[in-house]
């Protein structure tokens, strides 16, 4: 880790905002019907940020997207658990996530989190770090759409070495698992945490082209899939495998477990659940139907070449 007195924490947090604007923009005109409402809050201890909600659009069911910038006096353990030398820095923390559920059971959800962390000591060099990547979870599978939006991360990925891809998608399928049901959470995508190993700049220009191809991967897949005609056996079930998506966000995720454990504002960690969700004892798909093939061909880590 080299250049570690030249972090720019100003560039990254105009960068991120600006990402949140840009995103609530498109999102907006793609539904076509709803505005993201603002939250503003403060956090006592220091800092605050900035929650977006669309809710009941034309395309999507709920839409957030959250600004956080967050300061205090002492790192929560969920950010020294694989750090533990960091333990009783001050730290600041900033990022933007994201989580669309769309009403269409053909139209995945999706999530995307950029953040950077700067844990500090009096007298001793600042120690920073860079996370976050974007993955998709889709409710019925479709070739085209995986191919896509894997083409799109290999991409983003591809001006900072042809061995980052690789190792990011890998991390993305073995991050979003979920142990206890022993699948995974959907199709994966892209996942890093704990970056630092170029220099600032080129970690943070690698943060920006993660952050600026999100939409060019997300936004073609609603567009191919927001007009498929749907009934109420692909609503229950996309209500059903939302279930998975609540598990992992309460049980591993480490952006919930960080902002529950540092006195977050708890709507805003929480508005990524799904509005309509449910679940049902020991439920098993028929053979050779679609909602079968989902398991048996796309909840499964490939190569998407």
């Amino acid at each position: 880790m080299s250049d570690t007195h030249n972090i720019d924490i100003n560039a990254v947090k105009a960068y991120l905002q600006e990402l949140q604007d840009s995103i609530c923009q498109s999102i907006a005109r793609e539904d076509g019907k709803a505005n993201f409402a603002e939250d503003q809050w403060q956090r006592e201890e220091g800092g605050g940020g900035r929650s977006r909600v669309l809710s009941n659009g034309a395309v999507f069911e709920q839409a957030g997207v959250g600004f956080s910038h967050v300061m205090g006096g002492k790192l929560p353990p969920s950010a020294t658990a694989h750090r533990p030398e960091l333990a009783g820095r001050s730290f600041q923390a900033m990022g933007v996530s994201l989580v669309f559920h769309p009403h269409n059971p053909y139209i995945p959800t999706t999530h995307c989190n950029v953040r950077f962390f700067v844990a500090e000591k009096e007298n001793e060099v600042p120690v920073w770090w860079f996370g976050g990547g974007f993955d998709l979870t889709p409710y019925y599978g479709f070739e085209e759409d995986c191919l896509h939006w894997h083409r799109i991360a290999r991409e983003a990925c591809d001006p900072f070495g042809k061995d980052v891809y690789p190792r990011f998608k890998q991390w993305c399928d073995e991050y979003f698992y979920l142990k206890h049901r022993q699948e995974p959470r959907g199709i994966g995508g892209l996942f890093f945490d704990d970056l630092n190993e170029w220099d600032f700049q080129t970690c943070f220009r690698f943060l920006q082209s993660v952050g600026d191809n999100f939409l060019h991967a997300y936004l073609p897949i609603v567009q191919q899939r927001k007009h498929m005609d749907y009934g109420e056996r692909q609503r229950q079930f996309q209500l059903y495998r939302r279930g998975r998506y609540v598990e992992f966000n309460l049980v591993y995720d480490r952006g919930t477990l960080f902002g529950l454990q540092s006195g977050g504002r708890t709507e805003s960690i929480l508005m990524s659940l799904p509005p309509l969700v449910r679940w049902e004892y020991n439920w098993q798909p028929e053979a050779a139907s679609p909602e079968a093939q989902l398991y048996d061909s796309f909840l499964k880590p490939r190569d998407w070449r």
